[in-house]
């Protein structure tokens, strides 16, 4: 058969189908030829087992073996098993008459296993041949007509029609071929003698044996027969029986005597001496493991014997004469090596799902073990366990084949390693075992949220920040790794005064900073609070909150405002005061406010640019002008005086206001100059509408006693009126209440002069926070006292040199 041919022809057919527990096992049987292509098609495994192709890849399809050399694989793509490497099948099992590949089909999501036999046919690829070349047969010319002579058997490493089915003499007139066997029985040639030989006439024959394999057409091997013709020896040995069976243990000693041979020649003298020795034959030496004693013919042990590498032997004798002309008797010897129990079991095992998800379920299929035990019956019985306490436990699937599943549940955070062993012990006396350890890695799932390190974060920021500062980190953990351990933050809107928090504040995903989108007004937002979601990276994402809270701290960015009646920018004020007014005479009362809060919003107040002889001087925390001494004839009639308002902050913020004082005659010629205070348009509670009754009303008062006041300086001369002097404001040094809008607290001021007296109430317009009260002490200087609690509160004072 042409070799060519062979190559690509597969025969396929589908054995069976087995169920075992919750997942099925499958039989598939091929046949592919020996020495084919790679690459050539063996089966189509999809088509087979009704496997949808589409999920081959995803289930990851794969073929798993025990032997060293992979020599299939599959097309995931349309589930054709094919040769992956060369197969010599007269290398994988010689001198076997089936020869099988067992491999396995291993699917997952869900756990598929099918078992595949592949049947390795053989191809003619080996010619017969010989041992020897040349082969010598002494005949003795006395030799009869019918006599046989054995002949050398030719090797073929191949099996079947492919091995040596015939054998063919070269002609010649004295010798014929009995070719002996037929089927599946080996194929032997013996010589016959077809007439009388003669020495004298031809004392040497050559001839030429050929063996022909069954293949067509037939691979040949030849052999050259030399047969020498020798004198008078008419008596053969003779062996008691032609077939002589014996058994012999595996593990016997060497030099233990399995039989004993004994051929008989009738002939006297040399002629009937015997000697015996073993015939070469075929591929087996016999040599190698037996040795007879050419002289007893006892047989024995010569090399170790295992039962697992050979069975039996078939040994053949010949008995040879001493005669002129050596006259050899034959017999066969088969030898039957019995199995003792010298194989521990061999594990292999097969991962298959490593590393294994810590949420596997009860029965995941973790790895394949095959235990194969060499010995035979009871000896290469093998039964398999798990020696430790584990989460695992093995399962049968076929005969030695077993599965480790999953038997528990599986936690990578406490433990992310299990070493599992695995025993094996065979039933045999006494009884071997082996052990093999397999790593099994737990991999990680996404079963932990992320965790904040703080159950709640406090960011202080000051206002007037730069855009794009980062004003805080965040940061979260999770028990997780990889993936599953990457955290993204993301920002949950929780905004104040309904504007989306992402135009205050945005989060870098990956860091957890916080970053600031605009710069802040402490006057305009004190606080504001947001979430911060961590997220991890797993599938399904875990992830959890929390919660942070932004405080805006003050900065002097606010110049202090002075009010009415000097608010007006670019206009003229003036103040009018007697030319007999005293040291100490109230000329005016300055009054601001800054919209800042703390030491950023105190104030002091400062005369500025002093011209003339210095006539005037003003409280540093109350703002009040007054005079410094009595006027004189050199003193200007008009003394203008710039007021500087600084507040406390750092760099210190301030504002100027100018006035004319001008020095009249009398009490007389003061016009008080009423100025409109523009009001803004505010909604007022009823806090606000009961706290400007009560300071009207007061001051409905305060003017009438002034009224009547002046009426009675009028009676007086300058040096009785003289004896009042400025009226004092003994309880507070500036007669006010103190405002702050970080303290929500109002501020009332009056004059000491009733007509120039007026009322300002400054609501607040933020929630309250934490601040700091300042106290003015009577030496206009300052200092702080305690802490506001973060309630609102309402503090009134009215002080007056009449109410005290």
């Amino acid at each position: 058969m042409d070799r060519g041919k062979d190559r690509g022809i597969v025969w396929i057919f589908f054995v069976a189908v087995l169920c075992l527990f919750d997942w099925s096992t499958a039989q598939l049987s091929y046949t592919v030829s020996e020495e084919v292509d790679k690459g050539t098609t063996v089966g189509n495994i999809a088509k087979d087992l009704n496997l949808n192709i589409h999920e081959l890849d995803s289930r990851g399809l794969r073929i798993v073996s025990g032997y060293s050399k992979k020599y299939f694989e599959i097309n995931l793509k349309t589930g054709v098993l094919f040769v992956d490497e060369k197969i010599d099948r007269d290398e994988l099992c010689p001198n076997m008459a089936k020869c099988s590949l067992k491999i396995q089909a291993v699917l997952s999501n869900p756990m598929n296993l099918y078992r595949i036999e592949v049947t390795v046919l053989d191809i003619n690829d080996n010619a017969p041949s010989f041992l020897e070349q040349n082969h010598v047969f002494n005949i003795s010319e006395s030799s009869s007509a019918g006599e046989r002579y054995p002949l050398p058997t030719a090797n073929d490493r191949d099996i079947g029609t492919n091995s040596v089915k015939s054998y063919k003499l070269s002609q010649n007139e004295f010798f014929s071929l009995d070719v002996q066997g037929s089927g599946d029985q080996s194929v032997s040639a013996e010589l016959v003698l077809q007439k009388a030989l003669d020495r004298e006439k031809q004392s040497i024959i050559k001839l030429t044996l050929t063996a022909l394999d069954g293949a067509k057409p037939p691979r040949t091997g030849t052999l050259q027969i030399t047969v020498n013709i020798m004198d008078v020896n008419d008596n053969t040995p003779a062996f008691g029986k032609l077939l002589y069976k014996v058994r012999v243990n595996e593990n016997a000693p060497l030099g233990t005597t399995i039989l004993k041979l004994d051929a008989a020649d009738s002939d006297e003298g040399p002629n009937g001496e015997i000697l015996y020795s073993f015939m070469k034959r075929g591929d087996v030496n016999s040599a190698e493991k037996f040795d007879i004693n050419s002289k007893s013919g006892d047989v024995t042990v010569k090399g170790s014997l295992d039962h697992e590498e050979n069975a039996a032997y078939e040994i053949r004798v010949q008995a040879t004469d001493q005669g002129s002309s050596p006259r050899s008797g034959y017999c066969k010897v088969l030898v039957e090596v019995v199995d003792v129990n010298d194989n521990a079991p061999e594990i292999s095992v097969t991962s298959v799902n490593s590393p294994l998800k810590e949420d596997a379920d009860i029965g995941t299929v973790v790895a394949l073990v095959n235990v194969i035990d060499r010995d035979g019956g009871l000896n290469g019985q093998a039964n398999c366990r798990i020696a430790d306490s584990v989460p695992f436990k093995l399962q049968l699937n076929y005969k030695n084949d077993y599965s480790i599943v999953v038997d528990g549940p599986l936690d990578r955070e406490t433990t992310n390693q299990f070493n599992v062993t695995i025993t094996a012990t065979d039933e045999g006396t006494p009884p071997l075992s082996s052990a093999s350890v397999i790593q099994i890695h737990i991999s990680d799932v996404n079963d932990n949220a992320p965790g904040f390190t703080e159950p709640l974060f406090n960011v202080y920021v000051k206002e007037n920040s730069l855009v794009g500062d980062r004003i805080y980190t965040v940061t979260a953990f999770d028990n997780d790794v990889g993936e599953n351990a990457k955290i993204t933050y993301s920002l949950m809107d929780r905004s104040p005064k309904n504007i989306p928090i992402t135009s205050f504040v945005n989060i870098n995903s990956e860091t957890g900073d916080i970053i600031s989108l605009q710069s802040f007004n402490y006057e305009e937002l004190k606080t504001f609070q947001f979430k911060v979601q961590a997220t991890d990276s797993g599938v399904p994402p875990l992830s959890s909150n929390v919660t942070v809270n932004v405080f805006i701290l003050d900065e002097n960015d606010n110049s202090p405002g002075i009010l009415a009646p000097y608010s007006d920018h670019g206009s003229v004020n003036s103040e009018n005061i007697p030319y007999s007014a005293e040291a100490g005479y109230f000329v005016a009362k300055i009054r601001a406010v800054d919209a800042d809060s703390g030491y950023n919003a105190l104030l002091s107040y400062h005369i500025s640019e002093p011209k003339g002889n210095n006539l005037f001087r003003i409280g540093t925390s109350t703002g009040e002008i007054r005079t410094k001494r009595r006027m004189s004839d050199n003193d200007l009639k008009t003394h203008p005086v710039v007021v500087l308002v600084s507040d406390n902050g750092e760099p210190s913020l301030s504002a100027t206001v100018s006035i004319d004082v001008v020095v009249v005659e009398s009490t007389g010629d003061i016009q008080t100059q009423f100025r409109h205070v523009p009001v803004k348009e505010e909604n007022f509670s009823d806090l606000n509408l009961y706290l400007l009754i009560s300071i009207v009303s007061v001051s409905v008062i305060f003017l009438l006693s002034f009224i009547s006041l002046i009426a009675v300086k009028c009676h007086r001369t300058d040096s009785s009126f003289s004896r009042y002097g400025a009226p004092m404001i003994t309880t507070h040094p500036d007669g006010s209440w103190s405002y702050s809008k970080s303290t929500q607290q109002y501020d009332v001021c009056f004059s000491s002069d009733t007509l120039k007296s007026d009322v300002v109430v400054f609501p607040a317009s933020f929630p309250p926070v934490d601040a700091e009260l300042i106290s003015i002490n009577e030496g206009d200087t300052f200092n702080r006292t305690q802490t506001l609690p973060t309630k609102e509160k309402v503090r009134t004072t009215l002080q007056s040199p009449y109410l005290t």
